[in-house]
C-alpha cells in the first residue's frame, strides 16, 4: 500500500482547478493542525502544483474527491503546498557535511540539493552549480566596486603579476575565504602562464574551468564575483606593491640593476606610483591622445587669458611640458625627497638604474 503525505501551507484558502471540469468551489479552510492527513493509494492520481503554489492542479478532480470521499481537506500551515512520500530519502547530517566539504556551499543548500537529488550527490553539485548560475545571471548587471588585488613575482624576480577579484561589498571582500579564492586563481593564472583574463577564465579548475568555478562561488557568496583586472609586468628586477586596503596594488620594472640591492628603491618607487598616478614612465610614452588633449587644452587657456592667436601653440608646448614633469614617472618629484626627480633618485642609488615598466590597478 502507497501512502503520500499531504502537507498544505496558505495564508488563504486555497482552490481546486481541474483540467476536465474547470474551477471548482471547493476550497481547503485554514486550520492550524500539523498533523498529516494521509490517502491510500493517492498516488494512482496525478498531481501538479503551479510555482507559486497559490493553486492545485488536479486532472480529474471529481475522481480524486470520490476516492477520498471528501470535499475538503483541512491540512492548513502558512504559504505553499509540500507533497511528501515514503520514497523520501532521509539525509543524514554526515552527508550534507560532505557535501558541504566538496562544494564549500552553506549547510542548507546542501541539504536542499541532497533532497532534490534524493541523495545522489553529482546531481547534488550539478544542482548548486545550477542555482549558482541563477544567481550570477539575476546580478550581471550589478557593479563590483569592492575586492581584493593579490601579487606574485616569479622566482628569480624578473617576472610580475598583478590580479584584482571584484565583488559587491567590503564584507565579502574582507572574508578569508574570498581572499584565498584569489590567491587561488592567480596560482594557477602564473603556473599556467596565461597571458590575459581570457585564458584565465578558460583554464581547468577541478573539473571544471575557472569561468564556471566564478559562477559557482557567485551562487555560494550570493554577489557578483568578476576578474577585473589581470596584468604582467617584466624586467630584469620587478618590485610590487600592495596598499593597506588592498584595493590598490603596483607592479614596477627596474632594469640597469647592476647587482645591487633595489628591493628598498623598488617599493619606493610603486609606492610613488600608487600615490601619484603617472600616465608613463617618460614622455615617450605617453599616449598621442593625451598629447593632443593636453595641446588643446592649453591652446584653450591661453585663448581665455586673451594671449594673441599666434602665441597659443607655443604658449602650449610649454604646458605640455609642465605636464610631463608632473605626470610622467622619471620626471616627477620624489616624495619622500622632492629635491630629486624619480630619475635622480633611482641614479642615486646603482648608477644607471631606471624603470622600463610599470602597472597600476585600483579597485572602485
Amino acid at each position: 500500500m502507497a501512502y503520500v503525505q499531504f502537507f498544505v501551507f496558505a495564508r488563504r484558502p486555497l482552490r481546486f482547478l481541474s483540467k476536465e471540469h474547470g474551477e471548482k468551489n471547493d476550497y481547503i479552510k485554514p486550520r492550524r493542525s500539523l498533523s498529516p492527513t494521509r490517502f491510500s493509494n493517492l498516488l494512482t492520481f496525478e498531481v501538479l502544483l503551479e510555482e507559486n503554489g497559490n493553486k492545485i492542479i488536479i486532472p480529474n478532480l471529481e475522481g480524486l474527491l470520490n476516492k477520498l470521499k471528501t470535499k475538503r481537506l483541512y491540512k492548513i500551515l502558512k504559504k505553499s503546498l509540500i507533497l511528501q512520500t515514503n520514497k523520501t530519502m532521509a539525509i543524514t547530517a554526515q552527508e550534507v557535511n560532505k557535501l558541504r566539504q566538496m562544494t564549500g556551499a552553506g549547510m542548507m543548500d546542501c541539504k536542499k540539493a541532497l533532497t532534490e537529488a534524493e541523495g545522489d550527490f553529482e546531481k547534488a553539485i550539478d544542482i548548486l552549480r545550477k542555482k549558482g548560475q541563477k544567481v550570477s545571471a539575476s546580478r550581471a548587471d550589478r557593479e563590483t566596486k569592492e575586492g581584493t588585488i593579490v601579487t606574485h613575482v616569479s622566482a628569480d624576480g624578473s617576472t610580475g603579476t598583478l590580479l584584482s577579484l571584484t565583488c559587491e561589498t567590503d564584507f565579502v571582500a574582507k572574508n578569508d575565504e574570498f581572499v584565498a579564492f584569489a590567491n587561488t586563481l592567480l596560482d594557477l593564472a602564473t603556473s599556467n602562464k596565461a597571458a590575459s583574463k581570457e585564458e584565465i577564465l578558460a583554464l581547468p579548475f577541478d573539473s571544471i574551468t575557472i569561468q564556471e568555478k566564478i559562477i559557482e562561488m557567485t551562487g555560494k557568496i550570493g554577489e557578483k564575483l568578476d576578474i577585473s583586472h589581470y596584468e604582467i609586468v617584466k624586467g630584469e628586477k620587478v618590485v610590487p606593491y600592495i596598499h593597506s586596503n588592498g584595493k590598490l596594488g603596483v607592479l614596477v620594472a627596474l632594469i640597469n640593476v647592476n647587482g645591487a640591492d633595489v628591493e628598498e628603491a623598488g617599493k619606493d618607487v610603486a609606492m610613488q606610483i600608487a600615490a601619484m598616478n603617472p600616465v608613463a614612465v617618460d614622455k615617450d610614452g605617453v599616449d598621442a591622445t593625451i598629447i593632443e588633449r593636453e595641446i588643446e587644452i592649453g591652446k584653450d587657456q591661453a585663448r581665455q587669458e586673451g594671449k594673441p592667436e599666434e602665441m597659443l601653440e607655443k604658449i602650449a608646448l610649454g604646458k605640455l611640458n609642465k605636464f610631463y614633469k608632473e605626470n610622467t614617472l622619471l620626471s616627477q618629484a620624489f616624495v619622500k625627497d622632492n629635491s630629486k626627480s624619480i630619475a635622480q633618485y633611482l641614479d642615486s642609488v646603482s648608477k644607471g638604474l631606471t624603470v622600463s615598466a610599470f602597472k597600476r590597478i585600483a579597485i572602485g
